[in-house]
């Protein structure tokens, strides 16, 4: 009788023990789901916002020290986010998003990177740092009518800066004006971002062509280069060269292949624009 009443306590530790085993487990599971999770959507919001490969794959390392993860492997592309956890132990996890090319945004990335600041300092704990990011998923609602008139303003002093006069500078910041006003309109839409390019771009010659067909005598060349340099992919050109520097040369070929087909579809536009201008003015305008 002694011997059962031992070996039924045995029985009941060894269970108690398997129990709290799985317990454990679960919400090793649970914390390291949670923070794949919140490392996958910074990349991604980085990404999306147009930071650099590296500096992604840097934030995202920073999280998982902060976070107590020492076994990790993380893998970053322009458009992919790879994160393994525990290789080589009994719990591996890994998570993969794949991010669709998005547009700069420098203001979501400085917020986004402060989120990271803050969690690696410890100003916030996961539960907050998630709850802020999944803030930053919202659309950004910049004020338009600010847009609009700093892309104005962009596209009259480059027409000014490549020779041109204050007259040229002053068309230059309307069709500026209405070209902000137009990519606002067509990005709500669903047409593809090459086909939105390549529409905006056709206004400008358009736009600059009405000032030449009202008789005032002005530089046609410098309006139209000024106005098209807020479409000029400049930012996303030199984030391939880093990619390049940095040896993301993936990355770097795909951000490369992004930047050249924008000016691609931009030089359609114009064309198209001046093919029909000299077609209906019998090519005495331009």
């Amino acid at each position: 009788m002694k011997s059962v009443i031992l070996s039924s306590k045995k029985m009941e530790e060894i269970l108690k023990s398997n129990k709290e085993s799985e317990e454990m487990n679960h919400d090793a599971e649970i914390n390291e789901t949670g923070i794949l999770a919140l490392t996958t959507l910074a990349g991604e919001l980085l990404l999306k916002n147009g930071s650099e490969i590296f500096r992604v794959q840097d934030t995202i390392l920073r999280i998982l020290d902060a976070c107590g993860c020492t076994n990790r492997h993380v893998y970053v592309l322009s458009n992919a986010i790879f994160i393994s956890l525990n290789e080589g132990m009994d719990d591996p996890c890994t998570a993969i998003r794949y991010v669709p090319l998005g547009t700069v945004n420098l203001s979501r990335i400085a917020e986004i990177n402060e989120i990271s600041r803050g969690l690696c300092e410890g100003r916030f704990t996961r539960d907050e740092a998630m709850r802020k990011l999944e803030k930053c998923k919202k659309p950004w609602s910049g004020n338009p009518l600010f847009m609009t008139i700093a892309c104005g303003i962009g596209a009259g002093s480059f027409s000014i800066l490549f020779g041109g006069g204050f007259a040229e500078g002053f068309v230059s910041f309307f069709i500026g004006f209405f070209l902000q006003v137009m990519l606002i309109g067509l990005q709500r839409t669903q047409i593809p971002p090459y086909l939105i390019k390549i529409l905006v771009s056709i206004f400008i010659p358009l736009g600059a062509f009405l000032p030449l067909a009202a008789g005032f005598s002005l530089a046609f060349d410098k309006i139209v280069i000024g106005s098209i340099i807020p479409l000029v992919p400049g930012y996303v050109f030199t984030t391939s060269i880093r990619d390049f520097f940095n040896s993301d040369y993936l990355s770097g070929i795909i951000h490369l292949i992004d930047s050249i087909l924008t000016a691609v579809c931009i030089a359609v536009g114009v064309g198209l624009a001046i093919v029909l201008i000299q077609r209906l003015g019998g090519g005495i305008y331009l």
